[in-house]
Order: structure tokens, then C-alpha cells, then sequence
């Protein structure tokens, strides 16, 4: 497989995987297999990403993001909070590489995570600065991105 096969794949797979995220993530309905399939969809984008043509770190952390949130809606919370962390850390030690709304959304993942595991306070804290790096977010049309994103449930009680 070519890279622009690995990037036309890391791009299709990220697609279906953020449609299912955007309309409220998996159905409380479905099944363990249907929950599966969606993170192994998130899981098979980062890897195709890895490989894809042009690949950037900004798109690394991104796709940590993505199996992070999914991770977190299929109740996988420790694999969430870890790739969340993963997210983060590529934008902490690239931050050159990636955008303002890259801190922000590595942020959101990981206050879902923690909150999801119960962990409150750290969840809050967690909340309080992707808030924070969202509306610091300086391109209008990303920061409306992010916030929308951020009002989306599932914050688990927090």
C-alpha cells in the first residue's frame, strides 16, 4: 500500500469514525461489537495517518485525540485518558507543529476521561483549561469549532 492510499484510508476512516462521535457516539444500544469496531475504526485511521502522505505531527496528535474521545464513548476511559495524555504530549513537545485548538481539544479529551473514570476534581481542573485554551482559540471559525465540540455531551456528570 502506497502513502496515498494510507492517507485517502486515515482520511475515510477519521470521517465515519468523528460522524458517529458528532451525532452523540454509539447508541446505548449497541452492541459490544458494534462499540468495538468503532474504536478499532479510530485505532485504524491513526495508524493509516502514521504511514500517510505528507503525514505531520499535528496529524499524530490528532488522531490520539480521535481514539481518545472514542476510546472514552465506548466506556474505555483508561484508554482515553491515555491517548489523551499521548495528544497532549505531542503538541507540548511539537508545539510548532500543531494549532492553538490542538491544546484545547488535548484538554477536552482527557477532562472526558477522567471524567468518565470518576476522578471530578481532576476532570474539573482538566475542563477549566481546555475552556480556557478554547476561548483563547484565535481563528473565529476554529474556536466556533471547538466550542460546539465542547458542548457536546458525553461529560459524564461533570
Amino acid at each position: 500500500m502506497d502513502a496515498a492510499e494510507h492517507r485517502r484510508l486515515g482520511v475515510e476512516l477519521n470521517n465515519a469514525t468523528w460522524k458517529v462521535l458528532s451525532s452523540g457516539g454509539p447508541s446505548p444500544e449497541a452492541s459490544a461489537d458494534e462499540r468495538d469496531d468503532l474504536l478499532y475504526g479510530a485505532y485504524a485511521s491513526a495508524y493509516h495517518w502514521r504511514h500517510a502522505e505528507g503525514a505531520t505531527v499535528a496529524n499524530r496528535a490528532r488522531a490520539e485525540h480521535l481514539i481518545s474521545r472514542t476510546a472514552t464513548s465506548v466506556g474505555r476511559f483508561v484508554a482515553g485518558l491515555d491517548h489523551g495524555m499521548r495528544c497532549l504530549e505531542l503538541c507540548v513537545e511539537h508545539p510548532e507543529a500543531v494549532e492553538d485548538w490542538d491544546f484545547a481539544f488535548a484538554h477536552e479529551a482527557i477532562a472526558r476521561a477522567l471524567a468518565g473514570l470518576g476522578k471530578r476534581r481532576d476532570a474539573r481542573r482538566q475542563r477549566t483549561v481546555a475552556a480556557e485554551k478554547g476561548e483563547a482559540i484565535e481563528d473565529p471559525e476554529d474556536k466556533r469549532v471547538f466550542l460546539e465540540e465542547f458542548a457536546r455531551e458525553p461529560w459524564f456528570g461533570l
